[in-house]
């Protein structure tokens, strides 16, 4: 699976200590522990029915959040994160250690979610978490090495990721922690307000894109005409722009007999 996938082999086993037990027989899934040969219903619900242990290993490791294949960051730092985002989230928003991660050492005490989205903080884990098994597995296995750890990711960087796989891992996120209505609601707003922002970014950047520059077009057509020898035949930049129109003169009076007969009976009712 380590080929697979890419994930270390030692956090697949933690992995599938935590969500199968021993299994000596490999009948449970690692995404939830339920048997690969039938459809889950627990978080991830859905997933199967599978021919096999390492397809469902597979399908939990790579389509599954918090998508352990795609993870880049194999310090140890890196591992624990993503061992604690596979639990899902809802420990650290209660300010407290996953026992997940931490269960069986000196930085956890008590609290557990005893099924999907339902919390008690009176019960303690009975397993041990994947930070204490990776230790005791390391003293026994020296081939266990962790990566340097990353360097810290400036906002600046953050930003260049892209908004649209920020929001789907935050999607990702909710979806294991079970978020509540008000906490979608926050998600939405934000995200409409988002793409409010970067409609209007995009209207600014097309209407100063259509305005014309005309200096700027003589000047590469003055370039051109130098180098193809026709500078004469290059229009002035005043022709670039329009000129104010001339007001229009006014006719002069044609002379003709039509008009004198007409002045001559106009002088004549005049006298009269």
């Amino acid at each position: 699976m380590e080929a697979r996938t890419g994930v270390p082999w030692f956090v697949i086993a933690v992995i599938k200590e935590r969500e199968s037990g021993a299994d000596p027989q490999w009948l449970r899934s690692i995404a939830q522990g339920q048997p690969w040969n039938k459809v889950s219903t627990i978080v991830p619900k859905g997933r199967g029915p599978f021919k096999s242990w390492e397809e469902a290993a597979y399908d939990a490791l790579v389509n599954c959040p918090p998508y352990a294949a795609r993870n880049k960051d194999w310090s140890i730092g890196g591992i624990l994160t993503l061992l604690e985002g596979y639990n899902g989230f809802g420990y650290a928003q209660r300010g407290l250690p996953s026992p997940y991660v931490w269960s069986g050492t000196d930085q956890y005490k008590a609290g557990k979610y005893v099924a999907d989205h339902v919390f008690d903080p009176n019960v303690v884990d009975k397993q041990l978490g994947c930070a204490g098994l990776i230790l005791a597995m390391q003293a026994i296995d020296p081939t266990i090495r962790f990566e340097a750890p990353k360097p810290t990711v400036t906002p600046s960087d953050a930003g260049k990721a892209g908004g649209g796989a920020v929001v789907a891992g935050t999607v990702a996120a909710g979806v294991q922690q079970g978020w509540s209505a008000w906490q979608w609601g926050l998600l939405a707003a934000a995200v409409v307000a988002v793409a409010a922002l970067g409609y209007f970014a995009w209207r600014w950047w097309k209407r100063h894109q259509a305005q014309p520059e005309p200096y700027h077009d003589v000047l590469l057509s003055a370039d051109r005409a130098k180098s193809s020898g026709a500078l004469a035949a290059l229009p002035a930049p005043a022709d670039v722009w329009k000129a104010p129109a001339k007001p229009r003169a006014r006719r002069a009076p044609a002379k003709n007999g039509k008009t004198k007969a007409k002045r001559k009976t106009t002088k004549k009712r005049k006298a009269a």
